[in-house]
């Protein structure tokens, strides 16, 4: 078994550095769908229901994306298609999420912003694995968990960001989602985009 370099701290940086968009994708779905779901119609004891779909998602999707993500070689390599592929998705249901004309229509976006993500996530999880010799991979996953911290804080915030620090409207009329929830998503979705 050849031994892997040791790669600087920049190299592993870059490396980790998609999981910050990765998280900021997931911290806007998780702190806005509810919301979302709300605004079109949804009573509060129809949102655990709507919900089951994250869950079920990554249930399916992860052991499915992990199989074929270890299998698959490409010129791009054996991880990175997954990665464009994930992210060009998740960013599309990004914009999309906060547009939903209905509630049914949100609740499919749900299941495919999540599986999206979760299409970019894993292959990311093991590419520290697959690049890192044993000695490095605990700072590589303490990477990975830093830019998961920081991309969860900052994406939570960011309506209030909006709405605070930039002026837009958290509220809106009946039945319409507030501007500040869809900028943040359509922020979300270039920022997840860029860092992976």
């Amino acid at each position: 078994m050849q031994t892997k370099p040791n790669l600087s701290f920049w190299q592993i940086w870059n490396m980790c550095f998609g999981f910050f968009g990765i998280q900021f994708g997931f911290a806007l779905q998780n702190g806005n769908v509810s919301r979302i779901f709300q605004t079109l119609g949804a009573d509060m004891d129809q949102i655990p229901i709507l919900w089951i779909a994250a869950p079920l998602t990554g249930l399916l999707v992860q052991p499915i994306i992990g199989h074929f993500s270890d299998k698959t070689w490409t010129r791009l390599g054996r991880r990175r298609p997954f990665f464009l592929y994930g992210a060009l998705a998740t960013t599309a249901a990004l914009v999309i999420m906060p547009n939903s004309p209905t509630l049914w229509i949100a609740a499919g976006m749900l299941w495919i912003l999540d599986a999206a993500i979760n299409v970019t996530m894993e292959p990311f999880r093991a590419f520290v694995g697959d690049n890192l010799n044993k000695q490095q991979r605990p700072t590589g996953f303490a990477m990975q968990s830093f830019f998961i911290g920081v991309g969860a804080v900052v994406a939570s915030a960011l309506p209030w960001i909006m709405t605070n620090w930039f002026g837009v409207a958290n509220t809106a009329a009946e039945g319409m989602i507030p501007d500040s929830v869809v900028y943040s998503f359509y922020a979300g979705g270039v920022v997840l985009f860029l860092a992976v």
